[in-house]
């Protein structure tokens, strides 16, 4: 007998719970997005309280990248076998700890140690965003889900934007960060609450298309080396990365000291024009999932958004001195070509059986988070490398040269990935088998 406090799992479940299931992942996302890029807004309190240079900056920013980029694979791997409700709240707990790690720390090894945690910790909740949509919506709103969840990220880095400045000139910038550790902490106990892994959960038909049997299931291992037996899947991996590595290393961290510089412009006035690359990033993203889905084709979207990036890329980090309108309208037209790279998403997932969805949104995400990880780290080192001694506020001043010198490693791989881009299969919108 059909419970009395369950619907009949004849029915999908409805939207609104749909996407209540799934935005608790996305909160998570939001947070992550946040503490990415948080320390781009609060360089000169890093660099002056921990007295450090441009590549140990670098190398504090990007310990968020390296292990939330060691997580991707295990990640997609445990969303498959484990589930993503355990996922997200193991995360959000870990996460919870870092960010007070972080907020509270009193040398620069145990501000990297909550940085590295909080890093592996958010690294679930894309890799569970995507594995919640093909469980709790049709199959064709996968890419709609895969930019409405890259929305919701810029959401958290917008949000480490301007009213990150505007909260640490008030507070400082530990008590804030200790304040969104304990949001953080309230957000794993929502989750564990109310997320399911699928609508069977609550009573409702599945949309997963990808069979439940036995018989439909790798060993985690084997899930994995069936991914990476996939040519298509390496070419989007480095398209991917080509694509977002330059975007998260200017405006999650480096694009707010080059603007104040190069410029003339406050803390305050280019974080909020790094904030335009992100949020014209955001909002392209769905509607190019949506528009690659309405012309069945992935390859020439995706080959679109990587050049038009490369292009936009060269004008603002090779060329000195453009006009502040020109500056804006390069930026957001780069972020919007920049949103393609969701398309990476539903076109890996279509690349393989359906019953790998985890495992592949895993390696693809890595390489979305790779360039930042590499880069990162790399211009401020090579800034450091073409330092002339120039101080302010005991921080380090870096001229437009060493800047264009740094900058020039994004622009390769960005140009690389276009070449990986243009080599793709094109998958039609239909799911292998």
């Amino acid at each position: 007998m059909q419970s009395a406090t369950r619907p009949a799992a004849s029915g999908f479940p409805p939207f609104w719970l749909a996407l209540a299931v799934w935005g608790l992942g996305a909160a998570l996302y939001l947070i992550g997005f946040f503490q990415r890029v948080a320390p781009a807004v609060v360089t000169q309190e890093l660099m002056t309280e921990f007295a450090i240079g441009a590549a140990a900056l670098g190398n504090l920013s990007a310990f968020y990248f390296y292990s939330y980029v060691a997580m991707q694979i295990p990640t997609g791997m445990l969303a498959d076998h484990w589930g993503p409700r355990r996922l997200l709240t193991a995360g959000a707990a870990v996460a919870a700890f870092g960010g007070a790690l972080f907020a509270l720390s009193p040398s620069y090894l145990v501000v990297g140690i909550g940085r590295l945690l909080v890093g592996a910790s958010v690294g679930v909740a894309f890799v569970s965003m995507l594995k919640l949509a093909s469980h709790w919506f049709p199959p064709r709103h996968f890419a709609m889900m895969s930019g409405l969840a890259l929305m919701c990220g810029v959401i958290g880095a917008v949000s480490a934007g301007l009213p990150l400045r505007v909260l640490v000139d008030a507070f400082g910038w530990r008590p804030v960060m200790l304040g969104v550790a304990a949001l953080t902490g309230t957000l794993c106990v929502a989750t564990w609450l109310a997320v399911r892994d699928d609508p069977a959960g609550r009573g409702y038909r599945s949309y997963f298309a990808g069979g439940h049997s036995p018989a439909a299931r790798h060993s985690m291992l084997g899930g994995l080396r069936a991914v990476v037996r996939v040519p298509n899947v390496w070419l989007i991996f480095f398209a991917a990365g080509g694509i977002s590595g330059p975007t998260l290393t200017f405006a999650g961290l480096w694009g707010v000291p080059f603007l104040t510089t190069h410029y003339g412009l406050t803390t305050r006035e280019a974080a909020l024009l790094a904030s335009v690359v992100l949020v014209a990033w955001a909002f392209a993203g769905p509607v190019m999932g949506v528009a690659s889905d309405r012309v069945r084709a992935r390859k020439p979207l995706f080959i679109f958004g990587a050049g038009f990036a490369a292009i936009g890329w060269i004008i603002v980090l090779q060329f000195a001195g453009l006009p502040l309108p020109a500056l804006v309208g390069v930026l957001a037209l780069t972020g919007i070509a920049s949103g393609a790279v969701m398309v990476s998403f539903a076109f890996a997932k279509e690349s393989v059986p359906a019953h790998l969805a985890g495992t592949v949104s895993g390696v693809i995400n890595m390489g979305n988070m790779l360039g930042g990880l590499i880069m990162q780290p790399a211009v401020g080192w090579l800034l450091d490398r073409n330092w002339d001694g120039a101080l302010e506020n005991g921080a380090r001043v870096y001229s437009f040269a060493a800047y264009r010198t740094g900058f020039s490693l994004m622009l390769v791989w960005s140009i690389l990935g276009v070449l990986a881009a243009l080599a793709t299969r094109e998958t039609h919108c239909r799911q292998a088998h």
